[in-house]
């Protein structure tokens, strides 16, 4: 069937503005700062260059003014500070911002920014002026209390370390962008007997969508015919394609490496999985964690302090007699040196990069809070079913009773249970499916067990299968029974479902039944205990069924034979001890997820934006709780490690900036020009600290 392009009626589509609202969320991330700090530093750059021509290559190195020269040293200062006003003037933002903070009794970074290069501004000026009027005493002395170009130079630098942040927050940003243009424009849908081509805003739910080699899956759905490869590697992080056929789930933007499918459409949209991965990434990079809050209180203590520092400087330098050029230096220097920016940039850097790496790989945070609280967890407690197990009952053992052999007690059981919706019975129905039985006259008592009719030869036999009481009711012989539960006692002990079966009112044997164990459990478990994390299974099953299964996996404690509003009563427990994480399956665990310090949903897929988590694992898997917590915790550590540095470059050269190592090492000091250059390289190793998160392994 050829695909036929057929113009898309506005009527047909569930979701008309989806594509809209993803194109204005990719506007919305668009790195739009980075190219302003850019063509701002450029032209900065340029005007700066010749500014230093005039300043340092004239006086230091000699080199020619051409027709200034005839204006002397006055002309010189004079188209210094003409290039110095149209450098600020660029960097102006700078000024802006610092006034109004200023004017709100609040001062930020940009004030120190401001007063630094202001007042190196304005205080050149007036010497300029009283070198104009003739009542400077000597040209030069004039001349050497003029700092143009440091002025020009602190908001130039400084422009370097903005440009270096935005540069930094646009990684993560790409990265969204990135996944928003996964978002495939079109797709081939089946209407009226022919396939045809419409914008993804016009599939309609139900409907079915035809993928084809190398194209996109527009949506989230499940397939009903064909296999393929699918390529997840955008969700889940997992680089090798999937194998799936008819019956798996597929989620939009994920790639169709090979083979023909057919999906019917589940979720389309803003619903899809891809969408609600943009929505929480994005979120998360909007929000703040709580210390970075820490952060901005202290920033907003240390602002006015280093303002008052530099103005004891300047009062002390002036007193001790070294004039007011030289005290007005020593302070331009505190003030420049002791921009915040480094501890602005900390945390929200680290966190930044550290929702990125997580959504690479298939881990989602909701909030900046919760990669900081990831990173705090002492204790894990998980449900049962769904999380360690895989919330699906399989067979685990056949059991016959006496000369029965294993092959007919299958065989009687399979057919029988086949008429059965119940999990249980399915569990044994897909365990053996080559039975070739005909059964007749089926019932089900609920609760108690199956009965129907097989004919064998000429003979019409009666089957059951149920509990032990059930087939005591159909004449199966008691002693036989209780025999047969001594044989399979083990089974209660290891948590599974016995199902006796006869025919005939002859006892074949048990079939046991249990909820499989994911297979990752283990080592998840093991890599949880590695971490120092005490693990607690919460169950509302029996505690002979949770202690096996705790005890097959290495659980450390069980908590069991608990309701939902039990569980959260056991979370509140588990607070009391430490910080406690969590995992469930976002439906039936929720009030435990909302009372944990961190709720963490597993078995996301199409599901992922359940309300109660914090953290979502797309994976479905709890090994990824394991890369939860070491994330969280390198992400805690390198914003400790950048606060560490912002401080520790303050303490180190304040005392530095403002003199107070000249007579101790003969003279050590800094200029303001110096001290611009310096905030920047603090900035610039915070956002480099903060790119190591890439780096980490799982």
């Amino acid at each position: 069937m050829q695909p036929v392009s057929h113009p898309p009626l506005p009527e047909l589509s569930t979701s008309v503005s989806y594509r809209d609202k993803i194109r204005n969320r990719a506007k919305a991330l668009e790195d739009t700062e980075t190219p302003k700090l850019k063509k701002r530093l450029i032209q900065s750059l340029g005007f700066l260059l010749i500014l230093m021509y005039f300043s340092m290559g004239h006086s230091m190195l000699g080199w020619p003014l051409g027709p200034i020269e005839k204006f002397g040293s006055i002309g010189n200062y004079l188209i210094q500070m003409l290039l110095a006003t149209i450098i600020l003037y660029i960097n102006r933002i700078f000024f802006i911002n610092g006034f109004k903070g200023a004017m709100r009794l609040a001062p930020n970074m940009d004030t120190l920014v401001a007063m630094g290069s202001g007042v190196s501004y304005l205080w050149s000026a007036w010497v300029l002026i009283t070198m104009i009027s003739g009542k400077a005493t000597e040209i030069h002395q004039g001349g050497h209390n003029i700092y143009f170009e440091s002025a020009a130079m602190i908001v130039t630098l400084i422009t370097v370390g903005k440009m270096l942040e935005a540069i930094s927050k646009g990684k993560t940003t790409n990265e969204l962008k990135a996944l928003i243009d996964l978002v495939p424009e079109t797709a081939n849908v089946e209407r009226d007997g022919e396939e045809i081509i419409v914008g993804v805003d016009y599939i309609r739910l139900g409907e079915v969508v035809v993928v084809k080699p190398g194209e996109k899956i527009p949506v989230d759905g499940e397939i009903i015919e064909g296999h393929a490869a699918i390529d997840e590697s955008a969700l889940t992080g997992e680089s090798l394609p999937v194998d799936k056929s008819v019956g798996d789930k597929v989620s939009a933007a994920t790639i169709n490496k090979s083979g023909y499918i057919r999906v019917k459409t589940k979720s389309i949209g803003e619903d899809t999985a891809l969408a609600q991965i943009i929505n929480l990434v994005s979120d998360t990079v909007g929000s703040k964690a709580p210390i970075s809050r820490v952060a901005d209180r202290i920033a907003g203590i240390f602002v006015p302090a280093v303002i008052g520092i530099a103005t004891l400087v300047f009062i002390i330098w002036f007193i001790a007699g070294h004039g007011v050029s030289y005290a007005l230096t020593r302070a331009i220097a505190v003030l420049v040196i002791s921009c915040p920016c480094a501890l602005g940039l900390a945390t929200p850097v680290a966190i930044m990069v550290s929702s990125g790496v997580g959504a690479r790989n298939g881990i989602l945070f909701k909030t900046a809070a919760a990669i900081e609280e990831m990173g705090r967890i002492k204790i894990v407690a998980l449900d049962k079913t769904g999380t360690i197990t895989g919330g699906e009952p399989v067979v685990t053992d056949v059991h016959p009773y006496g000369d029965i052999s294993e092959e007919e007690l299958i065989s009687v059981a399979a057919a029988l249970e086949s008429r059965s919706d119940h999990p249980v019975a399915k569990a044994v129905s897909d365990y053996y499916k080559s039975t070739t039985l005909r059964i007749a006259d089926f019932k089900e008592v609920a609760g108690r067990g199956v009965e129907a009719v097989i004919t064998e030869g000429s003979k019409a036999l009666r089957i059951v299968g149920g509990n032990s009481s059930f087939l005591v009711e159909n004449n199966v012989d008691e002693a036989d029974i209780e025999r047969l539960q001594q044989e399979t006692e083990n089974f209660s002990h290891a948590g599974k479902t016995s199902i006796f079966f006869a025919k005939g009112g002859e006892l074949l044997g048990v079939v046991a039944v249990a909820d499989s164990i994911r297979t990752d459990s283990r080592q998840a478990i093991s890599e949880l205990k590695a971490l120092g994390i005490h693990t607690v299974m919460i169950t509302g099953d029996k505690r002979t069924t949770a202690e096996a299964i705790a005890a097959e996996v290495g659980i450390d404690e069980v908590i069991a034979e608990v309701m939902p509003d039990g569980k959260e009563k056991a979370i509140q427990d588990l607070l009391d001890k430490d910080k406690t994480a969590m995992v469930g399956d976002g439906i039936n665990d929720a009030p435990a997820l909302v009372s944990a310090d961190v709720g963490i949903a597993i078995g996301a897929g199409t599901d992922v934006a359940i309300e109660s988590a914090d953290v979502v694992l797309i994976n479905s898997s709890i090994t990824d709780v394991v890369k939860a917590i070491k994330l969280g915790r390198k992400t805690l550590r390198n914003i400790h490690e950048n606060l560490f540095w912002a401080f520790f470059y303050n303490i180190l050269l304040i005392p530095l900036a403002a003199g107070a190592f000249i007579s101790l090492f003969g003279g050590w000091t800094i200029t303001p020009m110096w001290a611009a250059a310096a905030m920047s390289i603090s900035s610039f190793c915070v956002c480099m600290n903060a790119l190591r998160i890439n780096l980490i392994k799982f």
